[in-house]
């Protein structure tokens, strides 16, 4: 299933974030999803050597997923690829059975556990969605013919409504549209009121977005956020907030009820929620059921 055919319906779309691990033994990952995710998410995120820390691929982890009967979504960075592996990856997916992709620039090299690495970005994520949008058309980007029925992928791609710039956050939005982008998750979001500011703007594209959310784990992660994260702010009386029961907080029903208090302020002015939990997947149905979401039927 494409994750477009959800809101074409109507429904309030649920992903979450799952990272593969640092290695090949994801039973604990297969576990956690069944347990705390088939029910209360309609498809899974696979990040893609998030922050650049190598990491086992976010294909094979996606079609590990999909034969244990979860909907996958395939992140792909044009951080350590060229167009030419790009385009295979897709077309890869596709004869895997993975229609759902987002689509990303990537984070620099220097931010991860192999510094030293020679980043690609041949192409950026827009040419990205624009490449994937030939490959469905039966061409690829150099405008060479595919062989046989061209694939079809719901297209998906980020964009930051609390960022300083947002004309220029907006500027990119559309330019993604333009290329073939189906629907966005955002960034982060930590300040309700700059979300339903942009989104008030960015409806006039007419493409679905769900509100991105990271649980906040203390008051140390959030500094770094801030300090670290285009186009992530927590504010100051959040942290404050983070602060004032340290046992609350570190057990996570702090994280946990901002994440629920940010659903039902912004869930009026998105068409769903991406949970990017950090591990802390199993507090996903605790949120869910704060904010008034009920299980997927």
């Amino acid at each position: 299933m494409r994750i477009t055919e959800l809101f074409e319906k109507g429904e309030f779309v649920l992903t979450a974030e799952v990272g593969p691990p640092k290695g090949v033994e994801i039973d604990h990952l297969i576990k956690d999803a069944h347990e705390f995710l088939k029910t209360r998410v309609h498809a899974l995120n696979v990040t893609d050597n998030q922050s650049s820390v190598m990491r086992t691929g976010s294909l094979a982890t996606c079609k590990v997923l999909k034969d244990e009967g979860l909907l996958p979504i395939f992140q792909i960075t044009c951080r350590d690829r060229n167009r030419i592996a790009l385009q295979s990856d897709v077309l890869s997916a596709a004869l895997l059975g993975i229609e759902n992709l987002l689509l990303l620039t990537g984070d620099y090299t220097t931010l991860g556990d192999h510094p030293q690495a020679k980043p690609v970005f041949d192409l950026d994520s827009v040419s990205l969605i624009h490449a994937v949008k030939c490959l469905e058309n039966g061409y690829d980007i150099a405008g060479n013919a595919v062989d046989g029925t061209p694939p079809k992928f719901a297209k998906g791609a980020v964009v930051s409504p609390c960022s300083d710039s947002v004309d220029v956050q907006l500027a990119k939005m559309e330019a993604k549209v333009k290329a073939g982008c189906e629907y966005f998750q955002t960034q982060g979001v930590f300040e309700p009121d700059k979300f339903m500011e942009f989104m008030e703007k960015a409806k006039q594209f007419g493409v679905p977005v769900q509100l991105g959310l990271i649980i906040p784990k203390n008051v140390g992660m959030c500094r770094y956020m801030n300090a670290n994260v285009a186009g992530v702010h927590v504010p100051d009386d959040m942290i404050k907030e983070l602060q004032a029961d340290k046992e609350r907080t570190k057990s996570g029903d702090v994280g946990v009820e901002i994440c629920a208090r940010l659903i039902k302020e912004c869930k009026d002015y998105a068409q769903g929620v991406h949970i990017m939990s950090l591990g802390w997947e199993n507090r996903i149905p605790e949120i869910l059921d704060m904010a008034g979401i009920a299980p997927i039927a």
